[in-house]
């Protein structure tokens, strides 16, 4: 057996990304599909009679060749297994570190066979790019793994396939922080990757699971979602609406994202539910709301209160609050209704997606969960909470 074993910032497959201002740059990674292929190719080699190597070559799809450390390797009954550690560079990646393993087993007929193992997720609902019962092995790290077997088989001389069973250690636990549960997707992890390459900070991952929350509703026959900012806004759409899990779309900060993907794939109703402050960001214009890429702007909060009513005494008052929802306080305590204005600002600012067919609400909610504010295209949304 090799082991290695490197830490996962040392990984010979990260990259550097350029910085923008000077300061260190942030370090790119691999996906768990080039994680998942340089596995099976090790594995593969060593099934083959190829030799143990501690370290595999992948041809990312754009082309980039990158190397990655085997953190183990060793030969198993009718096959070989060996393992990557995860290294989503600097990005916040749930699955950045785990042990990601590919069982090889050469057979004697022609393609390649994708079996989840311990830790990846199996599909069970309608609507995402894979069919229910599939393994949640994506399209394209489905691809690479099977352009490098073949690749592979041919200088060796296979003329057969395989059979490709993909695990990850304590999957099942880190799928727990993901989308899969509320996506269907059981048992794990998804093994992903479009590029191969994980940009720090692009969230690409969680921008995917916006599309593929959309997706299920729409295969699913639903005829409206709720995109909401998190748990307490999601309380709120499940009792304001009558929603289970499936309709409710976890957008988090990218209100831009889950719009934009909307627009392409409509639904008929939708509901924008998410805290004052977020949707404040949202309303000033910012389709991103993350503190790293956008951040409170009280005048513009005050000039929106003076535009509900708020008198200039209430305005310098507001442009002195350490945040959003005290702001919203005081304005609550001088009857101007700035969540209305508000959420009828951030419902200007979902239009502008241009959304023809699409019915649309927006509600604003504080901290405790409380409906402070709303605005929509349908005449019998409910009166605000005071």
């Amino acid at each position: 057996m090799v082991e290695p074993v490197p830490e996962p910032g040392a990984q010979p497959g990260a990259m550097r990304a350029e910085s923008r201002d000077g300061t260190a740059p942030l370090r790119t990674g691999l996906t768990t599909g080039t994680s998942a292929t340089a596995a099976a190719l090790g594995a593969a080699r060593l099934a083959l009679g190829g030799g143990a190597t501690t370290s595999e070559e992948v041809v990312l799809p754009r082309g980039r060749v990158v190397s990655l450390a085997l953190a183990a390797l060793e030969r198993v009954p009718g096959g070989a297994e060996a393992a990557v550690i995860k290294d989503a560079g600097d990005d916040p990646d749930a699955t950045h570190g785990a042990r990601i393993r590919a069982r090889v087993e050469p057979r004697p007929d022609a393609g390649v066979t994708f079996v989840a193992g311990p830790g990846v997720g199996t599909v069970t609902r309608s609507g995402l790019v894979l069919a229910p019962g599939e393994p949640a092995i994506n399209p394209v790290p489905r691809r690479m793994i099977t352009d490098h077997l073949e690749r592979l088989a041919r200088e060796l001389g296979h003329a057969g396939g395989f059979r490709v069973t993909l695990g990850v250690d304590g999957g099942e636990r880190i799928a727990r922080r993901t989308m899969n549960p509320r996506l269907g997707i059981l048992g794990g992890i998804s093994i992903l990757g479009t590029t191969g390459i994980v940009r720090p900070f692009s969230c690409s991952a969680y921008i995917a699971s916006i599309h593929q929350a959309i997706d299920v509703a729409r295969a699913n026959g639903l005829p409206q979602v709720a995109c909401c900012t998190g748990g307490t806004s999601e309380r709120v759409a499940r009792e304001r609406y009558g929603l289970d899990e499936m309709g409710l779309v976890e957008m988090g900060d990218f209100f831009g994202a889950a719009l934009k993907y909307l627009r392409r794939q409509p639904l008929p109703r939708v509901a924008l539910v998410a805290g004052f402050a977020k949707l404040g960001k949202f309303a000033a214009g910012h389709p991103d709301t993350h503190s790293r890429s956008s951040s409170i702007d009280l005048d513009f909060i005050a000039a929106t209160a003076a535009a509900a009513g708020a008198d200039a005494a209430l305005a310098r008052r507001i442009r002195g609050c350490n945040t959003s929802i005290e702001a919203l306080a005081a304005c609550q305590e001088a009857g101007v209704a700035l969540g209305d204005r508000i959420a009828a600002l951030a419902l200007e600012q979902a239009r502008s997606y241009q959304l023809p067919d699409t019915t649309l609400e927006v509600v604003a909610v504080d901290r405790q969960g409380r409906v402070v504010g709303t605005a929509g295209d349908g005449a019998d949304a409910p009166e605000v909470t005071p």
